[in-house]
């Protein structure tokens, strides 16, 4: 038998706000007993942030975003991302692994709780090359940090005449 090949992984929500209307906390158990019942063991959980979405998505036009860090076996994350698309408070979801190297340094920021988002961590090599990029990713149709949004399209205010 082969041996597990356990990372720890960072997973950003976008969440129907009309569902958790109000009740993070039973949202945050609703996220957390999904991860469980695949043997994800919870690090780092905490709400993120409440934005105006670039464009609707499925009629929604705010969305909570919320973090939560876990470590699980590798095989574990494609049924991990299906109980998730079953799911009709999570609107969109990203599933990153985070490099072994910056694993205490990111669960450090996630569980400060005065952090209101987490930035962009680069870590350079002797040659000045980064070597990985985590955090601070956008959801497709979220207004990034900054304002600026990643990928092609048009938005739809640019629709108009």
């Amino acid at each position: 038998m082969a041996a597990a090949h356990v990372n720890v992984y960072e997973c950003l929500f976008l969440l129907d706000p009309t569902k958790v209307a109000g009740d993070v906390q039973g949202t945050a158990q609703m996220l957390h007993g999904l991860l469980e019942r695949n043997q994800c063991e919870i690090l780092a959980s905490r709400p993120w942030d409440e934005r105006r979405l670039a464009y609707p998505i499925k009629k929604h036009k705010k969305g909570l975003y919320y973090l939560i860090y876990f470590r699980v076996d590798t095989k574990k994350v494609v049924e991990i991302e299906h109980d998730f698309h079953l799911n009709e408070t999570i609107l969109r979801f990203m599933i990153y692994k985070v490099n072994p190297k910056l694993v205490d340094l990111m669960l450090t920021v996630a569980r400060d709780e005065h952090a209101f988002s987490l930035q962009t961590v680069h870590e350079t090599g002797g040659d000045g090359e980064v070597e990985g990029v985590v955090g601070d990713e956008e959801l497709i149709g979220a207004d990034g940090p900054r304002g600026g949004r990643r990928g092609g399209g048009r938005r739809r205010d640019e629709d108009k005449d």
